[in-house]
């Protein structure tokens, strides 16, 4: 007896063997219709809920920028300094005007106390000394008008500092040294946030975008491809507007943990917009044969190959199911290894 003569029943004997041991280990599935929540993806746009502008109080040249775009300020922080030439001037000017009437308020005092003397000596007459009062009190409200215009400068002067409104990032910085503005003009904008996540979605979708439905938002970047979007993090609609603009809904995601992305920043959202009924099998149903897909069914002859074409990738109470689109009908009973 030859050598090849011993081994072929004992490779005879092994195939026996695994086919056994997979006929007992294969299990069957019934393939039934379920609902499942279509999912659309869209790119919503990183906003603040609120964008505060620092404004100039006064008019002048910019003399300070302390900031630039991407800056973290606090509240209350210097941002720049705005300068006005004509406000020391003028400060110089009231100050020779209240020198003038300190000495006008002297040559009053002066005459007052001559009068009372004249009049307590009986040698001067009341009506001088009426004049005479008359006169320090005018000197004395004109001296007290000179030092409140000379605050109302000073103040002018201090409002140059320009201060940052509320606690956030810098989005933009519109003005350089030494340009020229004028009282209210913006020297930044500034967003405390909170920041959310806003859509634009087609028409059609109207009637399914429901405030406080839950969204799946995707990996930060754009490089993956809406069929391919992984789901980092959860959200929820908080917000639909009313108006259709350009035949798009507006609605707004909130999401936490994005206060660190760029305002304007672009993610993949996951919406749901209805719903459809598919047929499903486990994944390790289904085999791939030179690209083509393949699954194994029960029939009255025997089990049966049936070329498949699968759809998406889905969960069902917690089991990973794929979606079969042509190939499989309802009650057919799927083999498993």
């Amino acid at each position: 007896m030859s050598l090849l003569s011993l081994r072929i029943p004992a490779v005879a004997l092994v195939v026996a063997v695994i086919f056994a041991a997979q006929v007992a280990g294969a299990g069957e599935f019934t393939v039934k219709a379920v609902t499942i929540t279509e999912m659309k993806a869209v790119f919503g746009q990183v906003e603040s809920r609120i964008v505060i502008p620092a404004r100039a109080r006064i008019g002048g040249s910019i003399r300070e920028i302390r900031i630039s775009q991407g800056d973290v300020v606090k509240k209350g922080e210097a941002v720049a300094v705005v300068v006005d030439d004509k406000l020391a001037l003028q400060l110089q000017a009231i100050d020779a005007r209240i020198e003038a009437l300190d000495s006008q308020l002297g040559y009053a005092r002066t005459e007052l106390e001559r009068a009372k003397q004249l009049r307590a000596a009986g040698t001067g007459t009341q009506t001088r000394l009426d004049q005479a009062s008359t006169q320090f009190e005018v000197a004395s409200k004109q001296v007290t008008a000179a030092k409140a215009d000379k605050a109302v400068i000073a103040q002018s002067a201090q409002e140059g500092t320009v201060f940052a409104p509320a606690t956030g990032r810098v989005l933009t910085v519109p003005v350089t040294l030494g340009s020229v503005i004028l009282p209210g003009e913006e020297i930044a904008r500034i967003a405390p946030g909170p920041y959310y996540l806003r859509l634009s979605l087609p028409e059609r979708h109207a009637t399914e975008i429901i405030q406080g439905t839950d969204v799946l938002v995707g990996e930060r970047g754009l490089t993956q491809s809406p069929g391919q979007a992984t789901a980092t993090r959860f959200g929820r609609i908080i917000k639909v507007y009313p108006e259709i603009t350009n035949g798009r809904v507006i609605a707004d995601v909130d999401v936490t943990g994005i206060g660190d992305y760029f305002v304007n920043e672009r993610m993949l959202v996951s919406i749901p917009v209805g719903k459809r009924t598919v047929l499903a099998v486990p994944p390790e149903a289904i085999h791939t044969l030179h690209g083509v897909d393949y699954a194994r069914i029960t029939t009255a002859d025997g089990d049966v190959e049936v070329a498949v074409i699968l759809g998406e990738t889905f969960d069902e109470d917690g089991v990973t199911r794929v979606e079969v689109l042509t190939g499989l009908h309802d009650g057919d009973q799927v083999v498993l290894p």
